[in-house]
């Protein structure tokens, strides 16, 4: 038995651990493939993912239907484990022809291509908002931007929502949002990680006696910090064109770029980490569970057709 095997060669190793490794060690192959030989982003790239989360899933089912002895499950799996080998590699036959003649070839750098991906950076996001700031100031546009930094902020410390748009963050949407000519133009616009949330939003201002060079927009920056902690407030002045950031209530201005960029990176950057790990997490979650489901499905209209093959 290869479970011997492995305990006889390392006797400090649990034997009810050694499926658990077996499982680990084929998701850990197949990463391998995608992250080193499949170009990313790619159709091949997609499809062995999808194969993986498959596999995966297959392991699972099988060393639970081998625990609890259901032994026609244990065959419908390990036949579907074999036609889905021999299903990827006639899929990937042309991808495998490429992969065998670089091999031949010696071409080892051309097997390990680097990948750029186009995934989220905290930098990317920053110079995005630092990018449209700047114009907004250069223009003299007045701008509010408020900057989640940690959970959620609670709809109700808002006066009014706004207009939900949940888009990817780019300097050209939010300068255009700021645009007096759009209808949007009024109140904040709520930022979340990389996402812009939402338009028009309505803070509540403070109550504070503040100077006459401050207008509307610094009054609501400096009010919803107040009662937000976990939030950033970036105004930029329609008048004066500066630059402006209030945090928990106090105003810091004006403000030069670089400093702006300083103070975002301290603050900004985590959040924009944590979502990417939970954006990670969640659409691998929303695979493997579409992936379980239509795998259920077909292999319960595989059992009751046996089932109804034996009456």
């Amino acid at each position: 038995m290869p479970s011997q095997g492995l305990s006889n060669l390392f006797p400090w190793f649990p034997s009810g651990l050694i499926p658990v490794f077996d499982v680990v060690l084929v998701i850990l192959l197949v990463y391998v493939v995608i992250r080193f030989l499949v170009p990313p982003r790619t159709r091949t790239y997609w499809v062995i993912q999808g194969f993986m989360i498959l596999i995966i899933i297959l392991l699972i089912l099988f060393s639970v239907s081998k625990v609890l002895g259901f032994q026609l499950l244990q065959l419908v799996l390990e036949k579907i484990l074999t036609g889905s080998a021999v299903g990827i590699i006639v899929i990937l036959q042309s991808e495998f022809r490429r992969f065998l003649e670089q091999l031949g070839r010696g071409e080892l750098r051309q097997l390990f291509p680097s990948s750029n991906h186009e995934k989220l950076q905290p930098d990317n996001v920053l110079d995005e908002i630092l990018t449209a700031v700047r114009e907004l100031s250069q223009k003299r546009v007045g701008a509010l931007l408020l900057i989640e930094t940690n959970e959620p902020i609670n709809p109700r410390e808002f006066k009014n929502q706004g207009v939900t748009l949940n888009a990817e963050i780019s300097s050209e949407l939010i300068q255009t949002l700021f645009e007096t000519t759009t209808i949007l133009h009024d109140g904040a616009v709520l930022l979340r990680g990389s996402r812009v949330v939402a338009a028009s939003v309505i803070l509540p201002l403070t109550e504070k006696s503040l100077s006459r060079q401050l207008g509307t927009r610094h009054r609501a920056a400096i009010g919803i910090t107040e009662k937000v902690s976990n939030c950033l407030c970036i105004v930029v002045s329609e008048e004066t064109g500066s630059i402006s950031l209030a945090e928990e209530g106090t105003l810091q201005r004006p403000l030069t770029r670089s400093r702006l960029r300083e103070l975002l990176q301290s603050r900004f950057s985590p959040a924009i980490e944590r979502e990417v790990v939970r954006q990670d997490v969640t659409r691998l979650t929303r695979e493997i569970g579409l992936q379980g489901k239509r795998l259920f499905q077909r292999s319960f209209r595989f059992l009751s057709s046996k089932l109804h093959r034996k009456k």
